[in-house]
């Protein structure tokens, strides 16, 4: 390798160190030694410390630790006599160099509070455009993708490109293999962050295009969010640096793009990246290191042309990408499935309250279907001016031996991705609250309504070709047709919920398994029954079964119930006997239906959180949206790293949104007369349903008698609510007992020890979109 590769390594790593200890001092002077200092909203701490370090910086004096382990991995300035490999030198430097940058950002957000944006998106029109570090939500939501394949992996982009259409055409590139793009530093005041806005590209998690911040330093990000990734998906200790690092290695395919003049404390960065195999990949003529050894190719391979980088950064990372080709005239991919289509940028709209729109797909004789075959029945796009609305009714139907009833609302969901994917359109909602927006930008590329139906066509075969042989997708604009075929498709959805409503855990021998999260969570079996659907909100009893028969040696395996040993608790022979086998004997025994007595395993991944509250006898519950404090003492991020993992912990459960209306919903404790406390946000949400529990349990207002953070974030704070509004909970039976004791404990210390633990598992995201579009002002619209 070039010596003067070493050299500026070396030096960039000096000047970094140097002047990030200066800044720390000068905090120190300022705030002193208890200042508070971390990345909001993580239990990570500064995650490149405390995963390599096993240290953790809480406070500006915990810094100085730090700062002399970086002067320890200096390396000395080189010798003009002395030639010798230098790849160890540089990784030490370049390791130092990311630990002084970690601090000097845990400093900016002390100093400057409103610096970074703390959402997923930025805010463009009030200049506030850089997201900083992610949150534990955020990483989760997201990490997941890099564990499940979703994402393949990310590039680190520092710098910036020759001009705002090059930026974009280098980020479309990566959106279109799947790819994240991490964004920092600046080319001598310009960023590809903002060549990317002034391109007219969307940028935030949501597209995939992550603006770190403006400074070399933000690159701490990225690394941060990697090795987040490798405690919480890989289970590794933090402190255990070859594991975190090895993990990266083979796990999350990173490399860093390096846009422009390469100065001394880029090289320092690069370098450090290279201690987790993620090699640079330059459009300049610096020096390269061709060699192999800690990369999984070359370290650092130089002047590549813009229209080369990604396909050449890909092959030196070792990246297999897998890009499916649909036949439409826009880029395709998941990473336009957070992508928005403003009003001002509306070429056509369907649905949103505006129009009827509605999505059915139903089962059709062979004879009926012709494989491929769209048809649009009355005015398409090319018919109507910009900004034109129009009714929409998306009939699919599909035809095939295999092909079930119960198959038809699992392809009909998938509609919501599968057209999200397209650049320039936007789909949110299902069934009959259904709404599309298709982008002038995307109309000007050819795109037309014929094209969402080439789109369920060419996915629907390529994901679940397994139970079906042919598909046909008829759309329809003329609003009598519309409004006539509506009353069909709605009736049908009645069928659907009535038949899923109708089916209970008694009436049914066989469960489901679903060992997705395992990889992340050895120990964690989720089992999900008719009553008792998955914690993470994604699979129901129906969608596992559809599961197996798509991939029958898949994560979704049928389980025999086998005998009832307790109906009251839901504890099934048949169940412990898969659960102890697929958790490698971790796990004998769990129950169905309790909170309090041996409850299902938790990972990460779960919409919700129930805990016991013993002073209120009752029981609350958390959404992972919810960000505050809770009544049993702990955030939802506190909650999630203190029991997931695996493990069964008895006061606590993770469970779906749905699952709290569900008949089995903790029957064994009491069932729902036991919830006492949820976030408002999540009462909001399933409004509807509460009510309709409600009734049924004899309880028409009970909706009303269930506390929020209103009423107060602790026991002692809502308990004169509960008996204000004679909540049942109050007068129904101790919900410990004396049977359980354990439990007690575990509610009593948990909380503080939970201050102690990582974050755990990711959880899985939500469908992109949906929760987070509001009404636009003047519009009336509602790993």
């Amino acid at each position: 390798m070039s010596r003067l590769v070493a050299f500026a390594v070396i030096q960039g790593a000096y000047n970094i160190v140097e002047k990030a200890e200066g800044k720390w001092k000068q905090a120190m002077d300022k705030f002193g030694p208890n200042e508070p200092i971390g990345f909001p909203n993580t239990a990570y701490y500064l995650p490149i410390i405390y995963s390599i370090l096993g240290h953790k910086v809480e406070k500006l004096g915990d810094a100085e630790f730090v700062f002399k382990r970086c002067w320890e991995l200096m390396p000395p300035h080189l010798s003009k006599r002395i030639f010798t490999p230098y790849l160890g030198n540089i990784l030490d430097a370049g390791m130092a160099a990311l630990f002084a940058e970690e601090v000097v950002e845990a400093i900016r957000y002390v100093e400057d509070p409103d610096f970074y944006y703390p959402h997923e998106d930025p805010d463009i029109e009030n200049g506030k455009i850089w997201l900083g570090a992610a949150d534990d939500i955020i990483m989760r939501k997201r990490g997941v993708e890099f564990v499940d394949g979703t994402a393949p992996g990310f590039a680190a982009i520092v710098g910036a490109a020759p001009d705002p259409e090059t930026a974009k055409m280098i980020a479309e590139e990566y959106q279109k293999k799947n790819l994240y793009v991490f964004m920092c530093a600046n080319q001598y005041g310009t960023t590809f962050t903002e060549q990317l806005i002034q391109a007219g590209v969307q940028i935030g998690w949501s597209t995939r295009l992550v603006p770190f911040g403006p400074d070399i330093s933000a690159a701490v990000f990225a690394l941060g969010f990697a090795n987040r990734a490798a405690m919480a998906f890989g289970g590794i200790e933090p402190g255990d640096y070859r594991r975190i690092l090895k993990y990266n290695k083979d796990r999350i395919f990173a490399f860093v793009n390096a846009l422009g003049d390469v100065n001394a404390e880029w090289a320092a960065n690069a370098a450090g990246a290279i201690n987790w195999g993620f090699p640079t990949i330059a459009d300049t003529d610096i020096p390269e290191i061709l060699v192999h050894g800690v990369c999984t190719y070359e370290h650092v391979v130089a002047n590549v042309p813009h229209d080369q980088i990604v396909s050449r950064s890909i092959e030196v990372r070792g990246l297999k990408v897998t890009v499916t080709e649909v036949p439409v005239p826009v880029a395709y991919g998941p990473a336009f499935e957070g992508e928005r289509v403003r009003k001002d940028d509306v070429y056509l709209e369907c649905g949103g309250g505006k129009t009827p729109c509605f999505e059915l797909v139903k089962i059709a004789d062979m004879d009926a279907v012709e494989d491929g075959k769209v048809t649009v029945i009355g005015p398409d796009i090319k018919d109507v001016e910009p900004g034109s609305v129009l009714p929409l009714g998306v009939v699919v139907e599909v035809a095939g031996r295999k092909m079930q009833e119960d198959y038809e609302p699992i392809l009909e969901r998938q509609i919501h991705h599968l057209v999200n994917y397209a650049q320039g359109v936007m789909h949110i909602g299902q069934r009959d609250i259904a709404w599309y927006r298709i982008s002038k930008s995307a109309v000007e590329k050819g795109f037309t309504l014929e094209h969402i139906g080439k789109i369920i066509h060419a996915k629907f075969h390529q994901d679940f070709g397994a139970i079906f042989d042919k598909c046909q997708v008829t759309l329809y604009t003329e609003e009598d047709k519309v409004r006539e075929l509506l009353k069909e498709a709605q009736q049908r959805y009645k069928i659907r919920d009535e038949r899923i409503e109708g089916m209970t855990d008694e009436t049914t021998e066989i469960f489901y398994s679903c060992t997705l999260c395992q990889s992340f969570a050895p120990t964690h079996v989720c089992v999900v029954s008719p009553e008792r659907t998955g914690l993470c909100g994604a699979y129901n009893w129906l969608d596992c079964k559809a599961s197996y028969e798509i991939n029958p040696t898949g994560p979704n395996q049928p389980v025999p119930k086998g005998e009832v040993l307790d109906p009251v608790l839901g504890n099934f022979k048949g169940v412990n006997e898969f659960v102890e086998k697929a958790s490698r004997g971790a796990i004998k025994s769990y129950n169905f239906y309790s909170v309090v007595h041996d409850p299902m395993t938790t990972c990460g991944c779960c919409e919700c959180i129930a805990a016991v509250l013993p002073l209120c006898n009752g029981v609350m519950t958390v959404n992972r949206e919810y960000t505050g404090m809770t009544p049993c003492g702990m955030k939802f991020t506190t909650l999630a790293g203190t029991i997931g993992g695996g493990q069964v912990t008895p006061g606590f459960v993770g469970h779906s949104k749905y699952n709290i209306t569900q008949r089995k919903f903790i029957a064994g404790d009491g069932g729902i007369k036991r919830l006492v406390w949820m976030p408002k946000m999540l009462k909001e949400e399933i409004r509807e349903r509460l009510i309709k529990r409600g009734e049924e349990i004899g309880i028409p207002n009970f909706i009303d008698m269930i506390a929020t953070e209103e009423q107060g974030v602790t026991e002692e704070e809502i308990l004169p609510f509960l008996k204000e509004v004679g909540h049942p909970a109050l007068s129904m039976p101790p919900i410990l007992g004396e049977a359980m004791p354990e439990a007690a404990v575990a509610a009593e210390e948990a909380a503080p020890a939970a201050e102690e633990a990582a974050a755990g598992e990711a959880e899985w995201g939500e469908e992109e979109g949906e929760a987070e579009w509001g009404s636009e002002e003047g519009e009336g619209e509602g790993w």
